[in-house]
């Protein structure tokens, strides 16, 4: 149910199935809604949008905006809702009707994991994109990274603070910089269960028809966590951002941390970079590492998590959309697909909610021919 929100006025839409499918023209709300469904999972949804910037833009708009939804979870039916009030750009949240008090309450309940054509450039772009990924992958997995990373990144924001005015305070420095170690090395350690849990995933072909991806963590804490205790390779890191000072405040940021992360993924077999893999391959490794995510959540939390997938097809060929639809079948997960044009997911015809997009909502899309089987 959406309010106000973006393109939507209003809305109020049962998704009755496991697998949504939506169509339509561009511009007319389908990543708005993949969009909506995200923010009510914990973090800042799939455009990693501030609250202010999601009210409808009408003279009829009030300025404030919601979204609420109602689910059918392992413990039960529950309804979250967020939202922010006009004026305000910080998002409230409610559980069954009750205000939380932040949106970590919502990780014992719901995770998702999403594709966007804007991750199309994540092989080609910086890190920080890379990292997001990557930190998703873990949240959907181990929700408490979410605060070790947030802690980590306030620190350090604090401690840059602190040293571009002179870094007098040394007792303060000292303590920023004990958070900062103290969540890196959780948040690199988290990175780097989840990227071998992942691994031994997409080894044992759990991402069905698409090619195997390895990934790998290009971090020095994490090689110093192969080699090292974690409370050895903690007292390095606070040694190190000690010794750092002067060369950070120069440089106005940490040369040391858990910021420092970069995500590394080949194609298998053969180790081929994905950075110089072709469009489609690309997609492919992305597809398959996020079906393989959305399994080991599902076997691992007891629930699995919403898969949002848009305009995924565009780059598969017939036969990757086809491997990519099976797995989808047979994915213990809701999932919406979006596209512009209906006909490539002809073959999901009487096993998937068809809905087209309008300016004015959603509604029933026409009846696609159900393919012929062998």
């Amino acid at each position: 149910m959406l309010h106000d929100f973006r393109s939507y006025a209003e809305l109020d839409q049962r998704f009755s199935d496991p697998i949504v499918v939506v169509t339509g023209a561009n511009g007319v709300g389908k990543t708005n809604l993949l969009e909506a469904i995200s923010l009510l999972a914990p973090g800042r949804g799939l455009r990693q949008a501030r609250a202010a910037e999601l009210p409808r833009r009408s003279a009829d708009a009030g300025g404030g905006w919601s979204v609420a939804g109602h689910f059918e979870g392992f413990a039960g039916p529950l309804v979250v809702g967020t939202g922010c009030e006009a004026g305000q750009d910080r998002r409230s949240f409610r559980l069954d009707g009750n205000t939380l008090r932040n949106q970590a309450e919502l990780s014992a309940h719901i995770a998702a994991l999403w594709l966007t054509p804007q991750m199309d450039r994540l092989f080609q772009e910086g890190a920080s994109g890379r990292r997001r990924f990557l930190d998703r992958l873990v949240w959907a997995l181990e929700p408490s990274h979410a605060r070790d990373v947030a802690a980590h990144d306030t620190a350090m924001s604090q401690r840059n603070r602190l040293l571009s005015e002179g870094g007098r305070d040394r007792r303060w420095l000292a303590a920023l910089e004990d958070g900062m170690a103290r969540h890196a090395v959780a948040a690199v350690a988290a990175r780097r269960a989840t990227l071998f849990r992942l691994n031994e995933a997409l080894r044992g072909g759990i991402a069905g028809g698409f090619p195997a991806a390895r990934l790998e963590l290009l971090c020095p804490i994490a090689e110093a966590l192969d080699r090292e205790p974690a409370l050895a390779v903690e007292d390095a890191l606070r040694e190190g951002l000690a010794a750092d000072r002067p060369r950070d405040a120069a440089a106005g940021g940490a040369r040391q941390g858990a910021h420092r992360t970069d995500l590394h993924m080949l194609l298998q077999p053969g180790g081929l970079p994905a950075e110089i893999c072709s469009t489609g391959e690309q997609k492919a490794l992305l597809v398959s590492v996020v079906l393989a995510q959305a399994a080991l959540v599902a076997a691992h939390r007891g629930f699995a998590p919403l898969l949002l997938l848009d305009e995924v097809a565009a780059h598969l060929d017939p036969s990757r959309r086809q491997a990519l639809f099976e797995a989808l079948v047979d994915l213990p997960a809701q999932c919406f697909l979006t596209g512009t044009e209906p006909a490539p997911f002809a073959s999901l015809a009487g096993r998937a909610q068809m809905l087209e997009a309008m300016p004015d909502g959603l509604r029933p899309a026409a009846d696609l021919p159900v393919p012929a089987r062998a």
